[in-house]
């Protein structure tokens, strides 16, 4: 190869930034891009999701076939890569494991995203450096052809009106004690070694690369239930500097680490749109297994719902729940009837289901389903089939909503007249056209969501705060007046009023 054909190859390689020669301070990013429009709603509506829990990163309770010639303890991914014939046994899961009838299903059902957990090594046959010094490294042949699946299920997923958050689920080294991290260690060695962290940093700046162009594409997941230490809000800091060098506005999801009061503050204060993930689940703990369905159910109405409320607020509505069932412990049944431990799981879902759809910007069930047996705790299939969880999520969207433009003038008409009288009695200087302006762009972004033509079920905007923030950012500048930013709340209160009463006329 010459010498002008080597440097043409240099220059078709990515760039990868590290973190040690960054200066960029995080309290420094601005947001590059104000303007809003239609591919826009995938990233900003409610999110009524599942999780493809072992399509990709394997777990032995969910699949079994994969495991059939796995070494080891017979219980992560790096097992079965170990065993025979582990290409052609991963190949040949990838590809059947949802149908088109599974895409269909979701479909039908309300549901408009999925999050897809991958594992690191997912990435080797496009990116071979992610295996460099880990504990994959030499069984990249068996992932060569495993990112061509992903993209398979993101083009599927998009075909059926359905957003895809991609879940870094198992970083190199372990982010976690589980399995589900990749290994059957028990140990959380991420942070034990520069390969780890070099992997993991490549990893995720090739996903932001490469998804950040696809629309549908929500964003991307940094770690999935991280052990929480003294590295980790450091490490989320510098790897969003990173990743905010290749798309200033892509969305970023971190898990709270099992520590959400801290990881919401850590969101509430960015500039850009960064959301938290929370999990809940009542099965595992011995408290936990001392409380029936119906406690739980109380207990999530009451003081949890207040706590996540208080949450919401903080991290300004930038809050998902990743992960959550209807998974109970037997002890939390109370009963060995069929019929009446359905009931208990039932009125628990009821609670959760209420809590989350009233206080987070969205949810995702863990899992889709399970490869044998029946399970109406974990798999959403089967939950369905049990009218644990309803048939559908969301209100089925109207495929001829028609504009009302007379509704809208009459409505802002009204909204103005109140305003202007409310705050003129209370004296001061206002400036009453910024409350019509943001009527109106409150108006037609909520018309934006409800028509939008994807999905069997009605867009809504569910990061209500994040869309609002881009749109005073345009309104901002906009305006070239010295003293604009003491009335913006004008435009706001207005875009509130907005977007609510055409809602109330479209929704």
């Amino acid at each position: 190869m010459g010498l002008f054909s080597k440097i043409q190859e240099e220059f078709k390689k990515p760039k990868y930034f590290t973190q040690t020669d960054l200066n960029t301070p995080t309290g420094t990013l601005s947001l590059q891009r104000c303007d809003l429009g239609p591919n826009d709603v995938w990233r900003y509506r409610r999110i009524r999701g599942v999780n493809l829990g072992s399509m990709f990163v394997l777990e032995p309770w969910l699949v079994q076939r994969p495991y059939r010639s796995s070494a080891g303890s017979h219980a992560s991914d790096h097992d079965v890569v170990r065993g025979k014939n582990a290409q052609c046994i991963l190949e040949d899961h990838w590809d059947t494991f949802m149908s088109e009838d599974d895409w269909m299903w979701l479909a039908q059902r309300g549901i408009n995203t999925v999050r897809i957990p991958i594992g690191y090594y997912h990435l080797a046959g496009q990116e071979p450096r992610v295996l460099d010094g880990t504990d994959f490294d030499g069984y990249g042949a068996c992932y060569a052809g495993a990112w061509q699946y992903i993209k398979n299920a993101i083009e599927a997923a998009g075909r059926h009106g359905m957003g895809v958050l991609i879940d870094l689920h198992a970083a190199a080294g372990g982010q976690n004690k589980d399995s589900h991290s990749g290994t059957s260690t028990g140990e959380v060695r991420m942070w034990s070694s520069q390969a780890n962290l070099n992997s993991t940093s490549i990893a995720l700046q090739f996903l932001v690369r490469n998804l950040s162009v696809i629309p549908h594409c929500i964003g991307v997941e940094l770690l999935n239930e991280p052990a929480n230490n003294n590295n980790l809000q450091g490490w989320y800091e510098k790897t969003m500097v990173c990743l905010r060098l290749i798309s200033s506005d892509f969305p970023i999801y971190i898990s709270d680490a099992w520590d959400l009061p801290w990881y919401a503050k850590l969101v509430g204060e960015r500039p850009d749109f960064v959301v938290v993930d929370h999990h809940v689940y009542r099965t595992f703990t011995a408290a936990d297994r001392q409380k029936s369905g119906d406690e739980h159910a109380a207990i999530l109405r009451s003081e949890t719902k207040a706590h996540l409320a208080e949450m919401s607020k903080i991290s300004r509505g930038n809050l998902i729940i990743g992960e959550w069932s209807a998974a109970l412990h037997p002890s939390s049944l109370r009963s060995d009837d069929a019929g009446e431990q359905d009931r208990q799981r039932r009125v628990f879902v009821q609670a959760e289901l209420e809590m989350f759809e009233e206080h987070t910007a969205g949810w995702f069930f863990w899992t889709y389903k399970k490869e044998t047996g029946w399970d109406a705790g974990w798999s959403m299939r089967n939950a369905t089939k049990a009218e644990i969880l309803p048939c559908t999520f969301g209100k089925k969207r109207n495929m001829k909503v028609v504009r009302d433009d007379n509704k809208k003038q009459t409505m802002l008409s009204q909204a103005l007249e109140q305003h202007t009288r409310y705050w003129t009695e209370r004296g001061g200087d206002y400036q009453f056209w910024r409350f019509e302006e943001g009527f109106a762009t409150g108006w037609e972004d909520a018309f934006l969501f409800i028509s939008f033509p994807h999905g069997t079920t009605a867009s809504e905007l569910g990061f209500r705060g994040e869309w609002l923030k881009r749109r005073t950012a345009r309104h901002a500048r906009e305006d070239h007046e010295p003293s604009a930013s003491n009335f913006h709340w004008q435009f706001q209160h207005g875009w509130d009023e907005g977007h609510d009463a055409a809602m109330s006329v479209y929704g």
